[in-house]
């Protein structure tokens, strides 16, 4: 078979969405579960984040709210960050990224490479570093002048950048015939996104939230959480008109398991929220109210690569140390001889 031409690009932006859509055949251990990942680590920023990225930068110049004067400013865990560093530099805008403790040093270093300037808040705000990194930014709109703040946790440019890439990329390349999607949550940009899609093209598959222990979101109550970029600390704006059909809860311990396994059984890297989703799945389905999974089809998106959690998710020492599990048990959970507590399952009503 002869390979297909590649499409040209006029330039890097333009390379962002069309990513692969994988099956994967040997992480449930099962056959009566047709599980395909929505691999978004293969856009060119290395995640799902480059989509509402370009799209809130094209539309803020686009309605002149920002010129090419303008200093761009955001709060983010290291994903979104790396996704405006990118978009700003094309676009050659100053980027300003407000970072907490939790950022993954590699992203920093990335915001840094694409021209970025990082600024860190290390005091959280009544226990939580979003509000702290939220004050940060309000604080630097203030200091600069013709500066500008995307807001992905209010701006619809964020859920819009997903209704008209991610989803509507997954729906069209399976005909729209899949049972149940999975997405992992933390501004709700993606799921918000996703499901207004399936709303409006009256799709039956049902939709799974996937949130941290510790989050806030959907009723969920404040906690310590470990792994960036899922989950969140306070509601943001985007999530009060997101409706899911249920919420699982996965724990930081859970997003380790699922990220190694993949590795050991898909020879794929993926990220901390990414394990978490596709743990939720193995776990619901092994669960007695997880059966309605058997013979159906699902789909989950996977938001970045593991190639940015060596330090953490992939080292034994930093598991032990701030999981608590040691590299004999945490061997054993990747196996699945031992068994991890079933995902938090909780019913949402629209």
């Amino acid at each position: 078979m002869f390979a297909t031409q590649p499409m040209i690009h006029n330039g890097v932006l333009d390379a962002i969405g069309h990513t692969p859509l994988i099956r994967l055949r040997r992480y449930l251990d099962r056959n009566d579960i047709d599980l395909i990942v929505k691999f978004e680590a293969a856009n060119p920023g290395g995640s799902a984040k480059d989509r509402p990225a370009k799209n809130m930068i094209d539309v803020a110049l686009a309605r002149r709210q920002i010129t090419h004067q303008s200093t761009i400013i955001e709060s983010s865990s290291g994903n979104m960050g790396i996704g405006l560093a990118q978009a700003c530099r094309y676009h050659g805008l100053p980027f300003i990224c407000v970072v907490d403790p939790r950022a993954q040093q590699q992203n920093i270093r990335m915001i840094e490479a694409l021209g970025g300037t990082i600024e860190y808040v290390h005091t959280p705000i009544e226990g939580d570093f979003l509000k702290a990194r939220l004050a940060r930014v309000c604080q630097l709109l203030e200091r600069i002048p013709n500066s500008y703040w995307p807001n992905q946790y209010a701006n619809v440019a964020n859920p819009e950048a997903h209704f008209h890439g991610t989803i509507a990329e997954i729906d069209q390349a399976l005909g729209g015939q899949f049972d149940a999607l999975f997405v992992a949550t933390s501004s709700t940009g993606t799921i918000q996104g996703c499901q207004e899609y399936l709303r409006m093209r009256g799709r039956d598959a049902k939709v799974y939230a996937v949130d941290a222990e510790g989050s806030v979101l959907f009723g969920g109550s404040h906690g310590p959480r470990q792994i960036p970029g899922l989950g969140a600390g306070r509601v943001p704006p985007l999530a009060k008109s997101t409706c899911v059909d249920q919420v699982l809860r996965v724990d930081d311990l859970q997003c380790v398991v699922g990220c190694r396994r993949a590795a050991e059984r898909e020879a794929m890297l993926v990220g901390g929220s990414a394990g978490g989703v596709l743990e939720a799945i193995r776990e619901l389905g092994n669960s007695p109210r997880g059966n309605g999974l058997r013979g159906k089809r699902c789909v989950a998106v996977l938001h970045d690569s593991g190639c940015r959690y060596l330090d953490t998710v992939f080292n034994d020492r930093w598991v032990e140390t701030n999981l608590h599990c040691s590299p004999e048990r945490l061997r054993s959970l990747i196996q699945g001889t031992q068994t991890n507590r079933v995902a938090q399952l909780e019913e949402v009503v629209s």
